[in-house]
């Protein structure tokens, strides 16, 4: 079913998914499985992405091929999930944490064996800009396509986040940086590197940055949805920028600039 409305901002469709919360409840008290489904469907296509994303990345580090697994599987355990334990949210604009929580419980249980990638860590104050290029051109060709061929995310009703110098660099000393990478690359160019550069990170560290700035979660709230303290969460999300600002500087600042 497709949902029509739009939504300006991430603050916005929280409300809608509150108030949807209360008609989920009623349907559930109805015993009424398929208007559950129904109006639970209406909110999953920001959830379908994350899937998405975290699949595609624990494709990419070869912890299964591609195909194996497909976000419907997911989505389908979660009407499960939701339907038998909802109860189990207090209170409505607790219900969106609540089933981000389930998805990563979902997704732990399959990319429970994840290894970290260790070498792109150790390499990423060499490498040259040819190979960042290299880099950025492969995730191009691939990931775009195989997010697409995972699920085709064509309903516009929700609000699609990019990534932006400003999820990076945010301290005052950095605004000149910022400047100066903002007045040599498009929109679309920090947003592709800064993808191409997430899939080569440790799902936890990718997920937090994404929950974090995509999706608007607190530390807080992060922190209940990976059922870890929120220290390691601040530590996932500063390792983050610190080498995402590590492969600008590589790819662009130390190359000619």
């Amino acid at each position: 079913m497709k949902n029509t409305t739009k939504y300006r901002d991430q603050n916005e469709f929280r409300v809608f998914v509150q108030n949807t919360y209360l008609n989920l409840i009623k349907f559930k008290n109805e015993e009424n499985l398929v208007s559950f489904n129904e109006q639970l469907l209406k909110i999953l296509p920001e959830i379908k992405e994350h899937i998405n994303k975290r699949l595609i990345t624990a494709i990419k580090n070869g912890h299964f091929s591609k195909g194996k697994y497909q976000a419907n599987d997911f989505i389908d355990q979660l009407f499960i999930e939701a339907y038998t334990h909802i109860d189990e949210v207090k209170e409505e604009k607790s219900f969106y944490l609540w089933l981000f929580k389930k998805t990563n419980e979902l997704l732990d249980d399959i990319i429970l064996k994840e290894e970290f990638d260790t070498l792109f860590f150790r390499n990423i104050d060499n490498y040259s800009k040819p190979e960042w290029d290299e880099m950025v051109e492969k995730f191009s060709t691939d990931g775009d396509g195989d997010l697409l061929m995972i699920e085709e995310l064509d309903d516009h009703s929700y609000p699609k986040n990019d990534y932006v110098l400003n999820h990076v660099f945010i301290e005052d000393t950095e605004k000149e940086l910022t400047e100066k990478l903002d007045e040599a690359l498009s929109k679309e160019e920090v947003n592709r590197h800064i993808n191409s550069v997430l899939h080569n990170f440790p799902s936890a560290m990718h997920t937090v940055f994404d929950l974090f700035t995509n999706q608007q979660f607190t530390l807080e709230e992060i922190s209940e949805i990976r059922n870890c303290s929120i220290q390691e969460v601040e530590e996932l999300l500063n390792d983050a920028r610190i080498n995402l600002k590590k492969s600008f500087s590589k790819r662009y600042l130390m190359n000619g600039w």
